[in-house]
């Protein structure tokens, strides 16, 4: 049984999840949101982001080091998202995006007391706790969605990289 701040960390993963959901009828997926980002390409992104976190949970639930290398270069990293996923077409991609988060809630919610509590490796570098990594995620996908709100009152015109 999930303890308090496992289950506020999943009502907060739902919250964040269901509102990028309330708003992918609304978007063309043919239309830039960001310079050469359609809504496939926002999700790819969000899903490598989940996947290394994904990599990052199980690696300490199981106690051992990341499988994957410090990202040093979120840029970078950012680019190999989306472009590991160019042979994916949009529903392809959203259901992936989907997958992940239930993957991640699985993992939430299953992980003992014990593992919930103690500092965790992030994908990054260095340590935090499970409850920081996580909302940290959930604020990005949230700046997402509230971008993707934003550019639909003038889907003619991709936002900046900084949302504008």
């Amino acid at each position: 049984m999930p303890i308090p701040d496992q289950k506020k960390l999943l009502q907060l993963m739902e919250e964040t999840h269901t509102k990028m959901e309330s708003v992918l009828p609304q978007v063309n997926t043919n239309k830039e949101i960001y310079p050469g980002w359609t809504i496939r390409e926002v999700l790819a992104h969000v899903t490598g982001w989940d996947e290394a976190t994904i990599e990052a949970l199980h690696a300490h639930i199981e106690g051992r080091p990341l499988s994957i290398p410090n990202i040093p270069d979120i840029d970078a990293y950012n680019e190999m998202s989306v472009f590991s996923r160019t042979g994916l077409d949009n529903e392809q991609v959203l259901k992936e995006w989907r997958s992940n988060r239930q993957v991640l809630r699985t993992i939430i919610e299953e992980m003992t007391v014990d593992k919930f509590s103690l500092p965790v490796n992030v994908p990054w570098g260095g340590n935090s706790t499970i409850m920081n990594m996580m909302v940290m995620f959930c604020e990005h996908e949230g700046k997402h969605t509230r971008d993707v709100q934003k550019w639909l009152q003038h889907p003619d015109k991709p936002l900046t990289e900084e949302g504008e």
